[in-house]
């Protein structure tokens, strides 16, 4: 490729070394040129010759740096969002991207007013489990929907030790950990919810943040969506079941991008992304005559490297990125709203 976008990592721990370093040095793009790494330096093993600094205001202040990449806790994404844009800065971040609506807008006009791009990293719209969906739902294959469900079941019954997801900090909570991935998965199937209505949870001992969530969201065409995280559930149920007018559609979570990376496997090796056959996904169709067929719908194959390869291009080739201002504002005014019935 022609131009090549120099990009810098604001940190390193899991995010940085599962979801943006392997692609960032994938994509012939992007040079993957610094890190921060405040404490223990280990980046360069990984990526020899990377200059790794030691706070986020030095990497924002390297003029080479064209693109940053903010995945620091929650609480720090309007910060430091704002601080790498005056620096003239492209900016992709973490989700959730802010914790209110009204810093989102104050990042997205700031850019605009400064010609910058903001890109919000929803990688769970690039998994397999979810693209096996997406089609599903795009080949109109259940026939008119009038259901879905997504979930994401963990059980996790002690107090973690990542404090920003802990304590009462901006943006905190299991709703704005695992909110923003289903909310924008629903948003990125059918558009604008017309009517939500939210219910909030404190189920773990001890535990100062909510734990478990419920999101009922009311599109047009009378679809209803139901979006739910649980931190004790020891038996996971099914993260996606569809419900048409001739069919329905259960599938597991089962994209193995994560588990992978986290084994040290590249993104070239045999079997990158691609998922068990036992986690196929439940097709049955009724026909005509009433009779019902059943039959095992297998996935593509899930890459996070689409999302970056989309970023390279909106900002090479000012071609429109998937995850739209809108999509982030509605997730955030939803997540940012009281427990109970709202609308947008």
């Amino acid at each position: 490729m022609d131009q090549i976008i120099k990009t810098g990592l604001l940190a390193y721990g899991m995010s940085g070394k599962v979801f943006h370093a392997p692609f960032l040095s994938a994509h012939p793009g992007f040079e993957l040129s610094a890190i921060t790494e405040r404490h223990v330096k280990k980046a360069q093993v990984d990526y020899p010759g990377i200059k790794s600094y030691d706070s986020v205001e030095a990497l924002i202040d390297d003029a080479s740096i064209e693109l940053v990449v903010i995945n620091t806790p929650n609480f720090t994404h309007y910060e430091y969002a704002r601080k790498a844009l005056l620096k003239g800065k492209h900016i992709l971040v973490e989700k959730p991207f802010a914790p209110t609506v009204e810093e989102a807008k104050e990042l997205f006009e700031l850019a605009e007013r400064l010609g910058r791009k903001v890109f919000v990293y929803q990688n769970r719209r690039w998994d397999s489990d979810f693209l096996a969906v997406r089609k599903i739902v795009t080949e109109n294959t259940v026939g008119k929907i009038n259901e879905l469900h997504i979930r994401y079941d963990r059980y996790r019954a002690g107090i973690g030790v990542k404090s920003f997801k802990e304590e009462l900090v901006p943006a905190t909570g299991l709703q704005y950990d695992l909110g923003p991935h289903l909310l924008d998965q629903a948003i990125s199937l059918f558009g604008k919810p017309l009517t939500f209505y939210k219910v909030l949870a404190k189920n773990r001992t001890a535990t100062k943040v909510d734990d478990y969530f419920n999101i009922h969201l009311g599109f047009e065409n009378d679809i209803n969506v139901y979006l739910s995280a649980n931190m004790l559930v020891v038996d996971p149920q099914a993260a996606f079941v569809i419900h048409g007018e001739i069919g329905s559609f259960v599938k597991q979570r089962s994209d193995v991008q994560e588990e992978q990376l986290l084994k040290g496997m590249k993104l070239t090796e045999p079997g990158y992304g691609l998922e068990s056959e036992q986690k196929a996904g439940i097709l049955t169709l009724v026909a005509e005559d009433g009779s019902k067929a059943q039959t095992r719908v297998a996935s593509g194959v899930g890459s996070y490297l689409p999302l970056f390869d989309a970023v390279y291009q909106s900002i090479v080739l000012d071609e429109p990125f998937p995850v739209t201002p809108e999509h982030v504002l509605m997730q955030l005014a939803i997540l940012q709203a009281e427990a109970g019935a709202g609308r947008l």
